[in-house]
């Protein structure tokens, strides 16, 4: 692998990012590795995007070639389409990860671990909201697992953006809101 040129379009990349082909290839790779599970494609991309790391048509670039070259899977869950890691994918990533800068694994492992939960959290959670007569929004949160309700909590907004503020802040870590509300409950 070439890693001494930059040979890759690098519109979207942030500075310290990717401007190289192999290093796009070997973070992939790197990522299957270190995340050691399927992960959505939309979601590893979205990862490597949010943190410019690399440029969105050299890393599906890459993630082709790597298919193609059989360092990667694809697979379809839950109507998404998957990628792992294969064993030839392993031990690239094994063998050459430290030729990647620490801070770029660190950004997209930590993007990509953070994009799984918030994913986790929406399968898992139930987010309900009711426009009300005044322009004001109840929006319910439900938090629980396939057999228990654990909390129904319906909160009062002013407008549409406090809505989306509340979610996401509900999504971002739904069990930090329950062990508030029991702790302030029980103490």
């Amino acid at each position: 692998m070439d890693f001494s040129s930059f040979d890759a379009f690098n519109a979207g990349v942030k500075e310290g990012g990717l401007r190289n082909r192999s290093e796009i290839r070997l973070l992939v790779c790197y990522l299957l590795r270190a995340i050691d599970r399927p992960v959505p494609k939309n979601l590893l991309v979205d990862a490597v995007l949010r943190e410019g790391l690399a440029n969105y048509f050299e890393l599906n670039e890459a993630i082709d070639e790597l298919l193609k070259s059989g360092n990667i899977d694809r697979d379809i869950q839950d109507e998404d389409e998957v990628l792992t890691d294969t064993a030839r994918g392993r031990e690239s990533a094994e063998l050459l990860e430290t030729t990647l800068p620490r801070s770029v694994r660190e950004q997209a492992v930590n993007s990509a671990i953070k994009l799984m939960t918030l994913a986790r959290n929406k399968r898992e959670n139930k987010i309900l909201t009711e426009q009300l007569s005044d322009g004001g929004y109840n929006v319910t949160f439900i938090l629980g697992d396939e057999q228990n309700e654990l909390m129904r909590l319906t909160v009062y907004v002013a407008d549409r953006l406090q809505v989306e503020v509340v979610k996401n802040n509900f999504l971002e870590d739904p069990v930090k809101l329950y062990s508030s509300i029991i702790a302030a409950l029980t103490a």
